[in-house]
C-alpha cells in the first residue's frame, strides 16, 4: 500500500469511527454526549444533516464544535475541497471561544500541525490554501437582519460545514446563507450550540421551533445519569439549593433547560405593565406604603443626550420622576441638580438621598447637596454589595432588589418607558454570583440611557427600614412632611 493509500485509508476509518478520531490526534475520550454529537456529524442519516447543542455552561461544547470541524477539514473531501465557516456572536467571543478552542487542538495533534496552518481568520490545507479550509466569520453589531443573512453566503462546495458557537441569543436570519449551502452538495452540516437562554434566539428556534434538527440537551443535573461530567456536583446541587430548579439561570446554565421566560430578562414587559397598572388605580391605601421610608433616587447625566432623572419611592409606591433635561452640558448643573434635590426633600420630606457617584460622574452634585446641608448616601455601582455571596457588585443588588419589588405587589407610576427599560435588562452569572449586562449593551438595545431605571434601582441601594431611622442611623435627619405620600414632582 502507498502512503497515499495508507492516508485515505486512515480518513476513511477516522470518518467512519470519529472517536477513534479524537483519539488518535488528541489522545482524548469523549463524554458520552460528545461521542453522540461526533457520530451525528459524520451520519448520513437525513435527519441529522442539522444538530444543535442545547447545553448547560461549562460541559465542553465548544471543545466538541472544535473536533468535528477538524475532522471536517480534515477528512472529507470530494469534487471539491471541503469549505467550512465557523461563526459566533462577536469577533472577541469567536477569538477567545471556539477559534481558540480550533488552534489549541490543531496545534496538539502532529497530523493537523503538518497539514494545515492556522492564522486569526483561517485554518488551511498547506498544499491548497485558497480553496481548502476554514474561515472565521462574524457580522457588525449594527448589522440589519438581511445583513445577517448573508454573513454565510457565497460560497458552495461539494462538502460544506457551518459551525455556530454561542447561538443563544443570535438572529436566526443567520441561518439562510447556510441553508443555501445545503442545496447542493454531496455532504453539509449545519452545527450549533448554546446556552438555552433567549426565546427568540438560533438556538431556540433550532432546538424547540423547527421540527428539522436533531437536539442533543447537555445538562448538570446531579439527579441526570448522562449529566456532564465536566460540571461540578457539588457546585451544580448549590447553585439549584440555593435559587431552585425553577429558576431562569439554574433551569438554562445548569439544567441545559430552556426557562418558562428568557435567562436574559431582569423582568418581563407584563410584570413590569402590571405593576403600571396598580398605580393606576384610582384610589391606592396610603397605609400600604406611609410607614416606609421615603428615599429619592439621583441618577446624573454623563452624557449630551442623558437626562437627569430624580425618582421618589415609599415602600411599595414609587412617584412620577423630575426629569432634568440638558444638565450633562450646563457648566452650573452640579448646583441646578442638587437645588432640585433639596427642594425634593424639603418639599417630600425625604429621608434618605441616592445620589450616583460611579465614575465620580454625582461628586458634584453630592458635595453641594452636603454643601447646603443635606446627608446624602453615594452610590457607586461597581463597590462590592452588601450580600457579596449572591451578588457580584451593587449595581447587581439594587436592580435585583427592584425586581423582587415589582414581583411583591411594587407600584410603579405610569412611565411608559419603564416597560422596555426593566424588561430588555439581562443578567447572568460570573465567578458564582448574578451580574448585569453592561450598560452600554443595555443603552444600545433601548436607544437611550436608563436614566429613569438606574434612578429608581437605586433607592433600594438599602434594605427597606421604616420612616423613623434618627434613633437607629445617627446623623440621617428626618424632616416634618409638607406634602401628601402622593406628591407628585411636576405638580
Amino acid at each position: 500500500m502507498t502512503e497515499a493509500e495508507e492516508i485515505a485509508s486512515q480518513l476513511r476509518a477516522w470518518r467512519e469511527d470519529p472517536v477513534s478520531f479524537v483519539w488518535d490526534n488528541f489522545k482524548e475520550v469523549p463524554d458520552q454526549w460528545q461521542e453522540d454529537a461526533l457520530l451525528a456529524f459524520v451520519s448520513d442519516d437525513p435527519d441529522k444533516v442539522r444538530i444543535a447543542l442545547s447545553a448547560c455552561a461549562g460541559p465542553g461544547k465548544s471543545c466538541c464544535i472544535a473536533w468535528c470541524a477538524l475532522l471536517f477539514i480534515s477528512c472529507y473531501c470530494g469534487e471539491k475541497h471541503p469549505i467550512g465557516y465557523v461563526i459566533s456572536e462577536t469577533r472577541d467571543l469567536l477569538r477567545d471561544t471556539l477559534w481558540k478552542e480550533i488552534s489549541i487542538w490543531l496545534n496538539k495533534s502532529e497530523y493537523l500541525s503538518a497539514a494545515f496552518t492556522v492564522t486569526n481568520e483561517k485554518v488551511y490545507a498547506n498544499d491548497h490554501p485558497k480553496d481548502w479550509f476554514l474561515a472565521a466569520k462574524t457580522y457588525a453589531k449594527s448589522a440589519n437582519e438581511d445583513e445577517q443573512g448573508r454573513t454565510l453566503s457565497g460560497q458552495h462546495s461539494s462538502h460544506i460545514a457551518y459551525f455556530i458557537d454561542e447561538s443563544g441569543d443570535m438572529s436566526v436570519a443567520v441561518l439562510k446563507g447556510a441553508e443555501q449551502g445545503l442545496g447542493n452538495c454531496v455532504f453539509g452540516k449545519i452545527m450549533t450550540a448554546g446556552n438555552p437562554t433567549s426565546h427568540t434566539g438560533l438556538l431556540h428556534f433550532a432546538a424547540v421551533e423547527d421540527d428539522d434538527w436533531y437536539v442533543i440537551v447537555i445538562t448538570g443535573d446531579p439527579e441526570d445519569p448522562k449529566r456532564s461530567p465536566r460540571i461540578g456536583l457539588e457546585h451544580a446541587q448549590k447553585m439549584i439549593d440555593k435559587f431552585g430548579r425553577d429558576d431562569a439561570w439554574v433551569m438554562a446554565y445548569i439544567l441545559g433547560q430552556f426557562p418558562k421566560t428568557a435567562i436574559n430578562t431582569l423582568l418581563t414587559a407584563d410584570e413590569v405593565r402590571a405593576s403600571i397598572n396598580l398605580g393606576k388605580q384610582s384610589k391606592i391605601k396610603e397605609s400600604l406604603y406611609n410607614h416606609s421610608q421615603k428615599r429619592l433616587g439621583v441618577d446624573v447625566a454623563l452624557y449630551g443626550d442623558d437626562m437627569t432623572v430624580i425618582f421618589p419611592r415609599q415602600g411599595l409606591r414609587a412617584f412620577n420622576p423630575v426629569e432634568m433635561r440638558n444638565t450633562a452640558s450646563e457648566d452650573d448643573a452640579d448646583v441646578r441638580i442638587a437645588a432640585r434635590v433639596l427642594e425634593a426633600k424639603d418639599q417630600w420630606g425625604s429621608e434618605l438621598e441616592f445620589i450616583d457617584c460611579t465614575g465620580g460622574h454625582g461628586q458634584g452634585v453630592f458635595s453641594r447637596c452636603q454643601e447646603a446641608g443635606g446627608d446624602p448616601i453615594k452610590v457607586v455601582y461597581s463597590n462590592k454589595a452588601s450580600n457579596s455571596e449572591k451578588y457580584f457588585n451593587k449595581r447587581a443588588e439594587m436592580y435585583f432588589r427592584l425586581r423582587d419589588w415589582v414581583r411583591g405587589g411594587g407600584i410603579l407610576p405610569n412611565c411608559p418607558k419603564l416597560i422596555k427599560g426593566l424588561s430588555s435588562m439581562t443578567y447572568t452569572m460570573k465567578k458564582g454570583r448574578l451580574i448585569l449586562e453592561d450598560k452600554a449593551m443595555i443603552k444600545m438595545k433601548l436607544r437611550r440611557s436608563p436614566d429613569h431605571e438606574d434612578s429608581l434601582a437605586e433607592t433600594f441601594a438599602m434594605p427597606e427600614q421604616s420612616s423613623d431611622l434618627t434613633e437607629r442611623m445617627p446623623g440621617v435627619t428626618v424632616p416634618d412632611e409638607r406634602a401628601s405620600s402622593d406628591w407628585d414632582p411636576f405638580g
